[in-house]
């Protein structure tokens, strides 16, 4: 699927030329000539696609009734984090300060050339996908989830409070199941070079971290002891 991009300019002469160069580069380009407009066909969008519905937004600021910045303070209001790129006539440096502040991702002043135009919008759509992936990445394993992002762990859905040392820990292991970690390696990876203190408060951290994670921490189902060997997940 195509990334979809709405165009909001009152100019039509400007408009259809950027909605021409976006669409010969091969994105499915939406054009409106005012905020109200604009603000109705993103509500729309995202109700049809699901999340915030356009992958990017081409905003004028001086637009008839409902301008650029008043539409930007509305999406960010309501979390749409779709990406806006601003196209401006106004060039002082208060201008583009306040155009960010208010939301917009990045800030082009007028005239412009076509081939920033597209750069722009290329730079910001690879943008977003990676911050969208990485906000996807979810570590999944039986009834446990780990958001590495977030920092956050879920159990049967119900969010499991960890201290820093153990949910590294736990990720650390979600990220490579079935291999075995000997104590030295987890104090390598986890607690650093430098650690000279008791090789078994590694030991400790399992026990608690088990505490936490397993239905009955008496016999794990999750982080498994091998004996002579050291730890190892699922």
């Amino acid at each position: 699927m195509p990334a979809s991009v709405l165009v909001v300019e009152d100019d039509d002469t400007i408009r259809e030329t950027v909605c021409e160069a976006l669409a010969l580069e091969g994105y499915a380009v939406t054009g409106c000539s005012n905020g109200r407009k604009a603000l109705d066909l993103l509500h729309g969008h995202a109700t049809q696609q699901g999340s915030d519905g356009f992958a990017l937004v081409v905003l004028d600021l001086m637009l008839p009734g409902l301008g650029g910045l008043d539409l930007c303070r509305k999406l960010r209001q309501v979390q749409n984090q779709t990406p806006i790129l601003v196209v401006s006539a106004r060039d002082s440096e208060t201008d583009r300060v306040l155009g960010l502040e208010v939301g917009a991702d990045d800030y082009l002043v007028k005239p412009f050339g076509m081939r920033e135009l597209v750069a722009r919008c290329r730079a910001l759509l690879r943008r977003s996908t990676l911050q969208q992936r990485e906000e996807r990445q979810v570590l999944q394993h039986a009834n446990l989830c780990l958001y590495p992002e977030e920092c956050r762990v879920l159990r049967d859905g119900l969010e499991v409070n960890l201290s820093r040392r153990e949910f590294r820990l736990l990720e650390l292991f979600m990220q490579h199941p079935r291999r075995v970690w000997s104590r030295d390696k987890l104090l390598e990876r986890l607690w650093g070079f430098d650690y000279f203190g008791d090789p078994k408060t590694v030991d400790v951290h399992i026990r608690w971290l088990r505490e936490k994670i397993e239905d009955d921490p008496s016999a794990p189902q999750h982080v498994q002891t091998v004996r002579g060997f050291g730890y190892r997940f699922g």
